[in-house]
């Protein structure tokens, strides 16, 4: 009767690891979207991020918050 206790204590364990990895993947993909247009705000004249790559970012974050969502 331990038999279907350990399928189901190594299908928890499992899941437990496929959402810690998830949850890393998609921080990883949220830290390169925050670089995109995060690297542009310097104070420097011609150097601050420009309304299209703030557009671009604003697409990207969208289409993964939707992708998330419909999973």
């Amino acid at each position: 009767m331990e038999e279907p206790r350990s399928a189901v204590e190594e299908a928890d364990r499992t899941l437990e690891e496929i959402a810690a990895r998830f949850g890393e993947a998609v921080n990883r993909r949220r830290r390169t979207l925050r670089t995109s247009w995060q690297n542009g705000e310097e104070n420097v004249p011609g150097h601050g991020t420009d309304t299209e790559q703030l557009r671009l970012a604003l697409r990207d974050y969208r289409e993964l918050a939707d992708r998330l969502l419909h999973l």
